[in-house]
C-alpha cells in the first residue's frame, strides 16, 4: 500500500478508522466524524487565538498541580458510545481536536492522546465552522459522554454552557454568558473565568 502524504489521495467519501488516520503523513488537519474525513479550517484568526490563550491561561491556573489536565489543540480525541468499553484503533471512526479539554481520569491518556470521553470541552467558533461545532460535535459529544460542552462565539462575545444530563443521556443548556459576566463551570464552580478578560479586544 503506497504512503498517503496528500489529502488529495484520499476519497473524501470513504469511511476510515483511526488506524487509517495514523498512516496518513500530510500537513493538512482533519478531523474524523464517523469514518468521514472533516477538513479542518484554515489556521485560526487572532480573534480565536487570543480567546483560546486567555481562557487556557484561566484554565492552567485553576488545574496546575491537580489531578484534571488540560489540553490544547492539536490534540487527538478518540470518540465513542459511551456505553461501548475502551475500543482498539482500528474500531474507532471519529476523532476531534477540541480547542480545549479537560480530562480527569488519567487512564484515558495515553501516548496518541485521549482515548474516550473529556469531562469538559470548550469550541472557539470560527466563521464557516459553526455547524460542525453546533450540530455535528454537539451530537458526537453528547452520545460519547462528555459532561460539560462550551460553545464560544467570539463576534457576539458569548458563551452558551451545555451540561449532559445523565438520566436523559441529553445536553441542557444552562447558562448563556455575555462578555460582562463571570463564568464558571458546572464540573468546577470554584473556577470563575472573567469573560471581559476572555473576550478583551
Amino acid at each position: 500500500m503506497s504512503k498517503i502524504t496528500n489529502l488529495s489521495q484520499l476519497d473524501l467519501n470513504g469511511t476510515y478508522s483511526y488506524a487509517d488516520y495514523l498512516t496518513w503523513q500530510f500537513d493538512e488537519t482533519v478531523e474524523l466524524i464517523k469514518g468521514k474525513i472533516q477538513p479542518m479550517s484554515p489556521a485560526p484568526n487572532v480573534r480565536h487565538q487570543s480567546i483560546v490563550t486567555e481562557l487556557g491561561g484561566h484554565l492552567y491556573s485553576f488545574f496546575h498541580k491537580k489531578p484534571c489536565k488540560l489540553f490544547y489543540a492539536p490534540f487527538d480525541v478518540r470518540l465513542y458510545n459511551e456505553r461501548k468499553s475502551i475500543l482498539t484503533n482500528k474500531e474507532i471512526y471519529t476523532v476531534v481536536q477540541p480547542d480545549l479539554c479537560v480530562i480527569c481520569d488519567a487512564d484515558k491518556l495515553d501516548i496518541q492522546g485521549c482515548n474516550g470521553a473529556p469531562d469538559w470541552i470548550i469550541e472557539i467558533l470560527s466563521k464557516g465552522n459553526s455547524k460542525r461545532e453546533t450540530q455535528e460535535k454537539y451530537a458526537l459529544y453528547r452520545e460519547s459522554g462528555v459532561k460539560e460542552y462550551w460553545l464560544v462565539y467570539p463576534y457576539e462575545q458569548s458563551v452558551h454552557q451545555f451540561v449532559l444530563n445523565e438520566q436523559t443521556e441529553k445536553y441542557e443548556l444552562i447558562a448563556m454568558f455575555s462578555a460582562e459576566d463571570n463564568a464558571s463551570p458546572a464540573l468546577f464552580p470554584d473556577l470563575v473565568i472573567d469573560l471581559a478578560e476572555v473576550f478583551a479586544e
